[in-house]
């Protein structure tokens, strides 16, 4: 805890000279303005002669230019005693003799101020290059000389305090950094059979996942300069900044090595090549990868530099960027399984009041799917909700809110359906429910709310897998559309119409019967044929937003057949499954209308009676 009486900061007074030149004017602005308009009245030439021929003037001083003096006698009180004017005439003395006026000369100025009148100037033009001209030649303050310079911001060996203890559920990418950093620490020892220090790491993953922290821990560990920017920091408008930037931070890594230079957002400055401009071109993007390619391989890891890159878009790298001598290795750094999100919850659980029965293994069930970046979201936001509700500590019923808070959306409590709608909602989300609890491959429904929520979601049926999943079988596919079309086959069953609440499921339950036919080969009729790849490719080059179709007309004709029909098959077994559990859902349904939220213990209760589906036989399907 940081001391609450420690003394104020002093401000440092910093002396500025366009300050200085401002107020410098703004005074001899003012002087000038007060002399002029309140003391001295300047008057035409041709005023003055008739000043002197009327006796009407005294106390003159002429000068080379100008002719000073007072008024004889006094005029008004207010105005002005005294005028000057531009001298004219060079006889003027024989004529001021003439008239006995009295008069005397301005003397010419004297060596000192002919040298001040010379040197203030020069030293004006000092003062205002040391001040002004030289830091932007520097390239200090981001000056404009300074466009060229790398932006990075390097932090000094004892400065980053992340290290691998303050990572957690990555194990497998921690595993494969320690390497750089025995080498970084070790030299000697990890190059005694005479490998060397990989040049580049690309650690790849999913937004949220660590990646960055990846790079700063390794930082912390090996105790080297850390060098730190993002990929669109290098790309300026003008032509030639982005390579010159690039050349300076490699320069500044040799001069401090061992170092690491760590790019985020890689995707912004390695792009493929030729992508944007089909037909050719030489833009500042390009010339600024030439560089970074050029560095790459230009530099010797023996002096201890290592390049670490981030980026979530693999597939749209340039294929040089990432062949052997430059990135040596990407690093997966995926979404955490159950036991590194147990991991990574305890890492953030320290940070507030936890109630002691919490189950953090409960809390990791209930959030497959979330990255880190996720998990620290999910804690903070069950805290706020402790503390909404004026709790001491966290309990499990926090987070379940805040898992509903992040995915559903925010209740909107204020959105007052008609008594229809609701009945509609009532009925749809418990057939999704009583059609997941029937079905033997379905995760378990946790709450079932008619509660509005996010944007557009008027109800919602919550769902907790019991565990991580990496392969789903066809069976499981099906069923995961029957539960989608539940809502749907209720709406149809009970009020003999269907309602627009279904769109965002007919999505996801279209979705997963393409994939089974184009991508998993699961349609006797076409065969095991891939006729779709992947929609992100990984690690494998560019890939166009565009794909021309490889297979014939009577095969896309035979695709949508096929989409229909499994569409079709899922909604008759939602059906079928509510309509011999009819009387279930219509109590179901009341109960929910009454309680607005139900959760797994009060569903229990509430279909004893369920007829539920016998386990099918399952074949195997690889999904991503």
């Amino acid at each position: 805890m940081e001391n609450d009486n420690k003394a104020p900061a002093k401000r440092v007074f910093k002396f500025d000279i366009l300050y200085f030149i401002a107020v410098f004017f703004a005074v001899l602005l003012i002087r000038d303005l007060l002399v002029g308009q309140g003391h001295i009245k300047v008057i035409p030439y041709s005023e003055f002669q008739g000043l002197i021929e009327k006796d009407g003037v005294t106390d003159l001083v002429v000068g080379p230019t100008e002719i000073t003096g007072a008024y004889k006698p006094p005029i008004e009180k207010d105005a002005p005693q005294h005028f000057s004017t531009v001298r004219v005439d060079p006889q003027i003395a024989d004529v001021l003799t003439r008239r006995n006026i009295s008069f005397s000369g301005q003397p010419a100025p004297g060596l000192f101020e002919n040298l001040l009148s010379w040197l203030m100037p020069a030293a004006m033009f000092v003062l205002i290059w040391m001040f002004l001209l030289r830091p932007m030649m520097a390239g200090q303050h981001g000056g404009l000389m300074s466009i060229g310079r790398s932006r990075a911001k390097v932090y000094a060996e004892k400065s980053v305090k992340v290290t691998f203890a303050d990572v957690a559920g990555v194990d497998e990418a921690k595993q494969e950094l320690a390497e750089v950093v025995g080498f970084l620490k070790d030299p000697g020892t990890y190059g005694r059979l005479g490998a060397r220090i990989p040049k580049g790491l690309l650690l790849v993953g999913p937004p949220g996942t660590g990646k960055t922290l990846l790079a700063r821990a390794v930082a912390g560990e090996s105790g080297v300069r850390f060098f730190s920017i993002t990929g669109s920091e290098f790309v300026e408008m003008f032509v030639g900044v982005g390579a010159s930037r690039v050349r300076d931070l490699f320069q500044q890594a040799r001069e401090q090595a061992p170092a690491i230079v760590f790019i985020d957002e890689l995707d912004a400055l390695g792009r493929a090549r030729g992508v944007d401009m089909p037909g050719g071109g030489h833009d500042e993007k390009e010339q600024t990868l030439n560089q970074l390619l050029a560095e790459m391989d230009g530099f010797d890891p023996s002096v201890g530099i290592v390049v670490l890159a981030a980026t979530n878009r693999p597939e749209i790298l340039d294929p040089a960027l990432l062949r052997a001598g430059r990135f040596d290795r990407q690093v997966l750094v995926d979404r955490p399984d159950r036991q590194g999100r147990i991991d990574i919850l305890n890492v953030h659980l320290k940070k507030i009041s936890v109630a002691s029965e919490l189950d953090v293994a409960a809390v990791a069930a209930l959030t497959p799917g979330f990255t880190g970046a996720d998990l620290a979201n999910l804690v903070n936001e069950a805290a706020l909700v402790a503390t909404r509700r004026g709790a001491s500590t966290t309990v499990l019923d926090d987070f379940t809110q805040a898992v509903e808070r992040i995915v559903a959306g925010l209740e909107k409590k204020s959105r007052i359906l008609i008594p229809r709608e609701r009945q509609i909602v009532a009925h749809h989300e418990m057939g999704h429910a009583l059609v997941a609890m029937a079905l033997p491959q379905t995760d378990v429904v946790q709450k079932v709310s008619i509660i509005p929520r996010g944007i557009a979601a008027l109800g919602y049926t919550l769902q907790r897998p019991t565990e991580d999943r990496f392969l789903m079988s066809q069976s499981e596919l099906q069923d995961r559309m029957a539960v989608l079309l539940g809502g749907r086959a209720a709406e149809s069953l009970v009020f003999d119409e269907i309602s627009t609440g279904a769109a965002d499921d007919l999505v996801k339950a279209t979705d997963i019967a393409r994939n089974m036919v184009v991508r998993f080969g699961m349609s006797k009729e076409l065969g095991q044929v891939a006729y779709e790849p992947e929609t992100g490719s990984f690690l494998v080059g560019q890939t166009p937003v565009w794909r021309p179709r490889t297979y014939s007309d009577e095969t896309a004709e035979a695709i949508d057949h096929m989409v229909k029909d499994l569409i079709d098959r899922a909604f008759q077994k939602a059906r079928s499954i509510l309509e011999r559990n009819r009387s279930v859902l219509e109590s179901s349904a009341r109960e929910l209308l009454a309680r607005e939220t139900l959760g797994p213990d009060d569903l229990a209760k509430l279909t004893t009676g369920l007829e539920r589906e016998a386990p099918g036989r399952p074949g195997l399907a690889l999904v991503e």
